[in-house]
């Protein structure tokens, strides 16, 4: 039976008045196998109350793009907001599993999910922030640095990211792009998309000392420090910049793991840290670069590996079975990447950890 609050909105005793009832309903829901349980409003997501409740679902981009908060509903029912088909598909949706971040219930639930262990161990926090610089890495690419106010520090996992809490209700998120360790402003690496919201503005009218606010932590895609297997970095485009915290992470932890960074764009700027990669190929000795072009124009005179970023993991390595793989950018790109992974290379399907970049464009179907 699902639990529900019933509360009088204006109570009166006035004789002629008819009572007005606000009904707010608040079902349960179960995770299996671990058993945690956790109350969620039925206008709410069941991943946003996962993450108010402090219990681990995956994630990555919430709005229905990327499909890591899919999971099983083993007992209830649910209803979804609009998301994109790849997402989650017609047979999937039939064979009862559900995408978890546009979710609501309308029952009590038993859900099947792998929980992230660590994933709410920083308490998530809204903040204001200052901007403290802004350069351009590319011509489509910023780096935003941003101070936090004094004497306050935001506890993250590499890899995690913040939204940025616009006026209008909208948010924006980005990756944090260097590690916990580091002591200074955090990082963002933004790309421009003509005519969004918040990419115009910082390509145009922010500037330095501009006060914004945030939320964070988010996300669960970070190392998980347990394992020791070999890691495939994958990234695409701006996916770069939790990647580069991961290995900064690394280097903190001063990891004797073997890792191995494939980093894809059209063209040669796209790599906009390139030499930040070879400098780390050079002094990190279980680290390798591999850069890769698929739209090179004769004037960028590219001599390096062509073609699909993630198909040339399947090239040089025929066997996943005994690694990792962190795969960060564009989700036609980690979504190739997942299926190949494990279909020919037999990755482990729980040891391809992703997060997708989405954008209104991406969201344009939904």
């Amino acid at each position: 039976m699902a639990a529900s609050r019933r509360t009088p909105a204006h109570p009166t005793n006035h004789p002629r008045s008819r009572p007005n009832f606000s009904i707010r309903m608040t079902f349960q829901i179960t995770v299996q196998p671990s058993g945690s349980q956790f109350g969620c409003e039925a206008d709410e997501t069941v991943l946003a109350a996962a993450i108010r409740a402090g219990v681990g679902l995956p994630y990555g981009c919430k709005n229905g793009a990327c499909g890591s908060c899919k999971g099983k509903v083993l007992d209830g029912a649910i209803e979804h907001k609009p998301y994109q088909q790849r997402a989650l598909s017609d047979i999937e949706k039939t064979a009862g599993m559900g995408l978890f971040c546009c979710a609501m219930p309308s029952a009590d639930l038993v859900i099947e999910a792998r929980e992230v262990g660590g994933s709410s161990d920083y308490p998530l926090r809204k903040m204001p922030t200052r901007v403290a610089g802004i350069r351009k890495a590319a011509p489509d690419v910023a780096i935003v640095n941003l101070q936090l106010p004094a004497n306050e520090l935001l506890a993250y996992r590499a890899g995690q990211y913040i939204e940025f809490l616009l006026k209008d209700g909208k948010r924006r998120a980005y990756s944090i792009a260097n590690a916990p360790s580091f002591e200074g402003p955090l990082e963002l690496h933004i790309r421009h998309l003509p005519g969004g919201l918040f990419t115009d503005h910082v390509f145009g009218a922010m500037k330095e000392r501009d006060i914004l606010r945030f939320e964070g932590p988010l996300g669960t895609f970070f190392l998980r420090e347990d394992a020791d297997k070999p890691i495939v970095l994958l990234a695409s485009g701006t996916g770069f910049a939790p990647v580069k915290a991961l290995v900064e992470h690394l280097m903190h932890l001063k990891s004797t793991r073997k890792v191995t960074l494939y980093w894809g764009g059209r063209r040669p700027h796209d790599l906009y840290m390139d030499e930040l990669c070879r400098a780390w190929e050079t002094t990190l000795p279980d680290f390798t670069y591999v850069p890769v072009i698929s739209d090179a124009l004769p004037e960028d005179a590219w001599t390096g590996r062509t073609g699909y970023v993630h198909a040339a993991v399947v090239q040089d390595l025929i066997d996943l079975s005994g690694h990792q793989v962190y795969a960060c950018g564009a989700p036609l790109m980690v979504d190739a990447a997942r299926r190949d992974y494990v279909a020919l290379c037999g990755l482990p399907e729980d040891e391809f950890f992703a997060d997708a970049f989405t954008t209104a464009a991406d969201l344009a179907d939904q």
